[in-house]
């Protein structure tokens, strides 16, 4: 069953094998094809971890980071750099103050920043942050609840009867917790 151009999955029709009513249709279809076919251009830097880096990473939506400590950084007040590019391959660089991350409503940056500081074992991966389906698309600012998504995690790896993997993630979630409940520079 078609509603307009769209089948009653949302589905296009002009993808359905279903033909469309209008010539204006057929050539709209044409046009996206076109554009959908060509090349994207979009370069991604990726910064190489040397020494004085506490980490250097990114994600799949093109922002790619390193991150070192300050010179005013102090045990009391551990601070960060973050320099890098965003989603949109602008460049940016950030102060962080480790002691005033919310794994509750934080960056990306903040949280592989707080994972650094704090040494959470990585378990011979890339990261000790969940799984999540959006966590490859975040972009610089987006804020997430770790927390929230660590238990979602937990929740589906108990599922699929992965017993190291909820351990593992268990482990990681209490570290960010511990980090919630110390008491810290204000």
């Amino acid at each position: 069953m078609n509603i307009g151009k769209y089948t009653a999955q949302g589905i296009p029709a002009a993808f359905t094998g279903q033909r469309t009513k209008k010539k204006e249709d057929k050539a709209e279809f044409k046009a996206s094809m076109a554009q959908a076919a060509k090349p994207v251009n979009k370069e991604y830097i990726i910064y190489t971890k040397t020494d004085d880096m506490l980490y250097s990473g990114g994600n799949g939506s093109g922002l790619s980071y390193y991150i070192k400590y300050a010179e005013e950084s102090t045990e009391e007040d551990p601070v960060v750099i973050a320099k890098g590019v965003d989603e949109n391959g602008q460049e940016f660089e950030q102060t962080i103050h480790i002691n005033k991350i919310s794994p509750h409503h934080a960056t990306l940056v903040e949280m592989h920043a707080l994972e650094a500081h704090m040494g959470v074992d990585k378990n011979g991966g890339l990261s000790s942050l969940p799984l999540a389906p959006d966590l490859g698309n975040m972009g610089l600012n987006d804020r997430r609840d770790f927390i929230n998504m660590f238990r979602n995690t937990i929740s589906d790896m108990t599922l699929l009867k992965q017993r190291e993997a909820v351990a593992y993630y268990q482990y990681s979630m209490q570290m960010y917790e511990d980090f919630i409940l110390k008491p810290r520079w204000k």
